[in-house]
């Protein structure tokens, strides 16, 4: 499971932009556009899995910031859902406001734009690397299997940042001679795999740019760095991917 995050453009939200209480309307998908992570979404990548949402019955969950462990963290559904020209639209329903604080501070904060992102899960279904002739080429989002939206603080390189201070500074408290599960040191092996396996696929320099001069002519094929294959680049995404889940895994349990 991947997750992404985009800034948020919230249409409406409460009673005063004449929806119910507790409702909002967002776009938490945009289409067309290569985001921090080298993607790009694109018109009617979730067309198929929206009309799997309607014929299985059940509503797409509402949760803030992918915390799917707490059950408090669940604060909603979404009631509408749909394509539109500019991405992913929702109308959604922040439930339980009278029971749940935090559900409750996730409204006021969006009402307030005190928040101002959305993220959503999702796997991928079908997609490909893209070359661009002008620009760096991207990766192509053609079908999602969506999981669940929901408003979250930051995004993807903000939380990339901060994993990677809280790896840093867990390693310091193992050299100190803090003790961590056998199970933890388990994944974080498979995290160092999964991260190798990113860092192998990397592109090589070419020897021009290894040496500081200006790299060759793009038709020069002779020396120009390779390039990953559309088998491997989706491979790198998924190292990528589980090099995250299983940091993640390990600094909840160990805070």
């Amino acid at each position: 499971m991947l997750t992404k995050e985009c800034p948020a453009r919230i249409k409406a939200a409460g009673t005063a932009d004449g929806l119910a209480e507790g409702q909002f309307v967002a776009l938490v998908s945009v289409f067309g556009n290569v985001d921090s992570v080298g993607d790009v979404v694109v018109p009617g990548a979730f067309a198929d899995d929206l009309a799997r949402w309607q014929v299985k019955g059940d509503p797409i969950p509402v949760i803030w910031s992918h915390d799917w462990r707490d059950p408090f963290a669940h604060i909603g559904t979404v009631l509408e859902a749909s394509e539109s020209p500019d991405g992913l639209v929702v109308k959604a329903q922040i439930e339980d406001l009278d029971t749940n604080a935090k559900a409750a501070q996730v409204y006021r904060l969006l009402k307030g734009r005190r928040v101002t992102q959305f993220s959503f899960a999702y796997d991928i279904d079908e997609g490909a690397w893209v070359d661009a002739k002008e620009g760096r080429s991207y990766y192509e989002l053609r079908k999602l299997r969506l999981h669940e939206v929901g408003p979250c603080l930051v995004g993807a390189n903000q939380e990339t940042e901060l994993l990677a201070a809280k790896a840093a500074h867990l390693a310091e408290a193992v050299k100190g001679g803090r003790t961590l599960a056998d199970a933890h040191y388990e994944r974080l092996a498979r995290a160092r795999d999964a991260i190798s396996g990113v860092l192998d696929a990397r592109p090589s320099k070419t020897t021009a740019q290894d040496a500081g001069q200006p790299p060759a002519a793009d038709n020069d094929d002779s020396v120009r760095a390779p390039k990953l294959s559309s088998a491997d680049r989706p491979q790198s995404r998924t190292a990528q991917a589980a090099a995250r889940l299983n940091l993640l895994t390990i600094m909840d349990g160990e805070s």
